[in-house]
Formats: structure tokens, sequence, C-alpha cells
């Protein structure tokens, strides 16, 4: 039998459900896993004690099935707070807190069965494509250990990459589900915004800019995980659309985005395989002003930023403990007036009326992925793109704006590896509330590119 920790999510609930394998030993094997290689990768923080872990498993062995995730172990993102696990948000002041209580998130996983083992790693607070904090240090990709993993759900990517979990929760503002899949060579699903529910606590504008969503090796887990974060709200069960999608291609946005060399070709092979498929592809030019969705979603961004974080800014312990982009963010946010504010919303607004007009003559819209390939982890983000300066520290992620403004259903398709032999994607985007659909495409693109490899990263770092 092939190794458990190298099986599916789904793979695995179905053999636990058969007998033919215990949550006992598949959280042996996955333990052992994290073992072998999470020293070099650093992509599980957090972890729970093994014993009690044990003990876990071998009281869900004694159950009947709970759901499809029943015995199966998954690691949480560390921005997200589960009940006993110190949960930190990348955060010093956060360091030692242990949440009484599991997010809505957390319930809905346990609910479906999964055994929570611990968290997966994060920037602070989820800000900038670059899983790096002072409490747990840098998660390396375990494809070039030299490299980032990329995120805020870089840990979750990494993990997923190098065989210690078969499937994962992430989220997404500013690419966060997109970035770290496609440098780890993963699928991962941002859902309409509003399709997974949010916290409580989250402020108003960050319901309409950042959402939960799956990530995972396959599709079938991507979708059932779906279904799960959702409770329910998505089927997973859509047949395929009838016919095959009308593509526009947005390539870089007229010359807007900067991009290093050989991401488009990358790009542009993956867009040959939709061809082959009999999808319709079309280059497109871009629907709008690449400046205007911008400054929407950086004052947009910074002024939730600053809403949400502005306590640990005036606190002076806490705020000795924020990172640059923190500070950054919460500054902007905290001096921003209403009148900026609006002016944001309404460029939105502006935005999601051409939406509704391009989806009127495609299904959906194709972007690379990433404008950089993963880039080496000590530095904190990268300062320019073959040549071009960047001025803030996320506008190398310029292409996660136009799907995150909108609130679209966006899927991150693995587009294969470069000279470098590091991975790239491209992101498909759908119309609002197309998620079902857009990942009945995806299915048809995963049929025919193979399944997606397990890094070994001890061999990548040679």
């Amino acid at each position: 039998m092939v190794e458990i920790w190298r099986m599916g999510a789904g793979e695995v609930s179905r053999l636990i459900a058969d007998r033919r394998v215990s949550p006992v030993e598949v959280m042996r094997e996955t333990l052992a896993r994290i073992d072998a290689v999470n020293g070099a990768v650093n992509a599980v923080v957090s972890l729970r004690d093994r014993e009690a872990l044990m003990g876990e498993a071998r009281l869900k062995e004694a159950m009947p099935p709970e759901g499809w995730l029943h015995g199966v172990p998954i690691a949480v993102k560390d921005l997200v707070a589960v009940k006993g696990v110190v949960s930190t948000w990348g955060a010093p002041h956060l360091a030692r807190n242990v949440p009484d209580a599991d997010d809505g998130l957390v319930r809905r996983l346990r609910a479906a069965g999964a055994i929570v083992i611990g968290k997966t790693n994060v920037p602070q607070f989820g800000l900038g494509s670059h899983s790096t904090n002072r409490i747990f240090g840098v998660t390396r990709n375990p494809r070039d250990l030299s490299r980032t993993a990329g995120g805020s759900s870089g840990g979750a990517g990494a993990a997923l990459a190098s065989g210690m979990l078969s499937v994962a929760d992430g989220s997404d503002m500013m690419g966060s589900l997109r970035n770290p899949a496609a440098w780890n060579g993963v699928y991962g699903f941002r859902p309409t915004v509003g399709l997974v529910p949010g916290e409580p606590r989250d402020a108003v504008f960050q319901h309409r800019l950042s959402t939960f969503g799956p990530m995972a090796r396959n599709l079938e887990d991507l979708e059932a995980l779906l279904v799960t974060l959702s409770g329910g709200a998505h089927s997973a069960l859509a047949a395929a659309p009838a016919r095959a999608p009308r593509v526009g291609w947005l390539g870089d946005w007229g010359g807007a985005f900067a991009m290093e060399p050989g991401l488009m070709d990358l790009a542009e092979g993956a867009l040959s395989v939709m061809g082959d498929l009999g999808w319709r592809v079309e280059p497109m030019a871009p629907p709008a002003n690449a400046a205007m969705l911008w400054d929407s979603w950086t004052d947009l961004r910074s002024f939730t930023v600053g809403w949400e974080r502005g306590a640990d800014y005036r606190d002076p312990i806490r705020r000795e403990g924020l990172n640059a982009q923190a500070i950054w963010e919460i500054e902007r946010g905290l001096a921003m007036t209403g009148d900026q504010v609006a002016r944001a919303a309404a460029l939105r607004d502006a935005w999601l009326a051409v939406v509704r007009r391009t989806f009127e003559t495609v299904d959906c819209l194709v972007l690379p992925s990433t404008q950089v390939w993963p880039f080496a982890v000590q530095h904190d983000w990268p300062t320019q793109i073959a040549g071009r300066q960047m001025d803030t520290y996320h506008r190398w992620m310029e292409a996660m704006v136009p799907a995150s403004l909108a609130g679209l259903p966006v899927v991150n398709l693995p587009a294969g590896h470069g000279p470098c032999g590091l991975p790239a994607g491209i992101q498909v985007i759908g119309k609002s509330g197309s998620d079902a659909k857009l990942l009945a495409w995806a299915r048809a693109y995963e049929a025919a590119i193979g399944p997606c490899t397990i890094a070994e990263p001890h061999a990548a770092q040679a």
C-alpha cells in the first residue's frame, strides 16, 4: 500500500470508513512525516502533545464516522483561534495566547471529524506573502529550502507540498490562498466572499475583502473542504458545465504588472492545456486602469487593518512587537479621512460595475498567480521586479488585486516548474457565485496535467 502520508484526505477518509486503516495508523504516519521534514521546512507550529493526539486518534477509532474528515489530522492556519492550542497570529504579544473557545471554522472542521494537531505558520497578522515571524521563524519552500513558501497561508502550502498534511485551510485577502499554492505546486481556492462565514470580530470591510478557503493537492479534497468550511453552502456535486468556458487572458494587464522572466511562459503553457481541452482562450485588453484598482485596494486594506489593529499600535508594549508591514498599514489606516475611504469605496463600486459587464462576454479571466519566483528567505519582500522598483511591501502582489477587490472566486491551478525547478501557477477568476462551475472547469484541467507531486525537502536543499 502507498504510504498514508502520500494520500489525499478523501482517500484516507475512505480507507478509515472501510476499516482498512485506523485513525491511529494515520496519526502515527502523520507525526512521523512531521518529524522527518518539519525541522527543515518549519510549516507546522504549536504541535500538540503526541500522547494526547494518539489518544484522540484511538477515540476516533472506537467511534462511528462523524464526517468525511473522521480521524484525519489537520493543522489550522495560525490566524484562527483553536481551543487549548497556542494561537498567535504571528504577533509576539500573543505568543502565549491559548483560546478557551474555537473559532467557527474550527468547529466546522471538528464536526466533520478532523483531529486538530496544531497550527500552520503565517506572517504577522497575515500581512505579506512571506511566512515568517518573531515567534516561530521562517517557513521554507520544501522544493528549495533557501526560498520562501509564500503567505500568508505559507505554512499550509508547505505542509501540503511536503506531505505533512493531506488538506489544509487558509485565508485570502491579497492572494494568501493563491501565492503560496502557486509557489508550493498545489491548489488553492479563494471562494466568493461571503460563501465561507467569517468571525463576529472581523471588521465590516474585512467581510468584503477577505475570506477563508481550502488548499489541497487535488480538487476532490479542495471541494470537500470547501463544503465543510462553508457549512454546506457550497455543493461539490455540481455537474460539469455543458460547454467549454470562454477565457479572457489578461497576461500582465497591458504591462502594468511587472513580471520576472519565465512566469509568462509557464502561464502560456497552461493556456495551451486549456486550449487542448476545448476552452476558448482569447487575449483580452485590461478592463480597467490598474492604478485605480490599486488606489482603491490599498486604501480599503489599510483602513481595515488600522481599524482591526489600532489597539495594538496604541499600546507601547504591543507596538514594540509589530513589524514594518503592520506599522505601515496601521499608520495609513489611522490617518485616513472619511473622504478617502468614501473615494476608495466608490472606486470599488466602479470596478464591480466593470466586472459585471466583463462577465457578459467571458466566463472566466486568467492571470499569473505570482509576479515573481519564490524569493530568498532572508529577504522581507521583493523590492524590484525585472528592474522596476516596488514602492510598498506588497506592490509585487498587485496581480492579486482585481479578484480581491471584487470579492470574486479564484482557483490557483499549478502551471508547472520553471528552469529553476520552482513551481508557478495561474489564477482562474470566475464571476461572483460561480464557485461550483469554476471548480468543475478546474477538474478538467487537473485531469489533463496529472497529480501534484510531493516534495522531499532534504533533497531540495542540495
